[in-house]
């Protein structure tokens, strides 16, 4: 019954939510974690390409403030992932 509660009590995901998440895997797939861990690559690139195709599909349907976050989290993420690349 404590689950069902505590699912109850979850707020809606709104966009801003759900692009930030996205980014979020998109970040933690570029670290590296310990000497003799990589970066995922493959997993960034994934998360990237659904932040790629999100702004592409709703282009003209966001508010300004979202597109700037898409935009920005977009930019920070490529750019994290040539780092990553480049450190492999």
């Amino acid at each position: 019954m404590q689950n069902q509660n505590q699912l109850n009590d979850l707020p809606k995901i709104d966009f801003t939510t759900f692009v930030l998440s996205i980014s979020s895997a998109a970040f933690m797939a570029l670290q590296s974690s310990g000497s003799s861990a990589k970066p995922d690559l493959i997993l960034a690139r994934q998360n990237i390409d659904l932040l790629e195709l999100l702004m592409e599909k709703t282009r003209g349907n966001l508010s300004p403030e979202e597109g700037k976050l898409l935009e920005h989290l977009l930019f920070e993420s490529r750019l994290k992932f040539v780092e990553a690349q480049k450190s492999v």
